[in-house]
């Protein structure tokens, strides 16, 4: 089996999709193997693409502040992995940023995932996260969100905190008053090693 620096090369080299991609490819995510949280987003955005770090906008602030984690904590890798369904930028269509590219999965999740030996908490971020990682937790992302009890306190079903989503929250302030609380308290709970 192959380490997991040479994966992680391997990984950031990758081309599969390459004639698909407007900007190219650009594999962004964040792993090391003493991770306890796991944060499964779509793709990365535009912006991600031309910095090279992920949740680099306004939708990782507002990610961060449900999450109650600073930067520093966010992007240390040895606490928080970041690994989306998509590695790099897939474009952008009508109503936003296309979905994450299909090759990306099947090629490299099983290998990344098995690298996670400490993982205590996923983090699941929007429908094709949802798919992947939580198939039976409902036909939408509302739906998978209001039964996030049912996976609790391991795996926790989340909007996107796009500022796109501002409609959503505002029709379910529950997130905000109940689920929000306690998932602040289990990541805090994970990170100090309580779990």
């Amino acid at each position: 089996m192959a380490s997991a620096a040479s994966l992680f090369n391997e990984v950031r080299r990758c081309t599969i999709c390459a004639e698909h991609l407007p900007l190219g490819p650009r594999p962004i995510f964040q792993l090391h193997p003493q991770a306890h949280i796991l944060i499964v987003g779509q793709a990365p955005g535009r912006k991600a693409h031309e910095s090279g770090v992920p949740f680099s906008d306004a939708s990782g602030d507002r990610l961060r502040q449900w999450l109650g984690l600073t930067p520093e904590v966010f992007y240390d890798a040895k606490q928080v992995a970041l690994i989306p369904m998509g590695f790099c930028f897939p474009g952008t269509g009508k109503g936003g940023d296309l979905p994450p590219r299909p090759e990306c999965a099947p090629a490299w999740r099983e290998k990344l995932l098995r690298q996670l030996k400490q993982l205590q908490l996923t983090l699941v971020i929007g429908q094709y996260a949802l798919d992947y990682h939580l198939p039976d937790a409902g036909t939408s992302v509302t739906s998978a969100v209001q039964s996030w009890r049912e996976h609790w306190p391991h795996t926790v079903p989340l909007p996107h905190p796009s500022p796109r989503n501002n409609m959503w929250l505002r029709r379910n302030p529950w997130f905000e008053k109940e689920l929000l609380p306690q998932l602040r308290a289990r990541v805090a709970e994970v990170l100090e090693g309580k779990s």
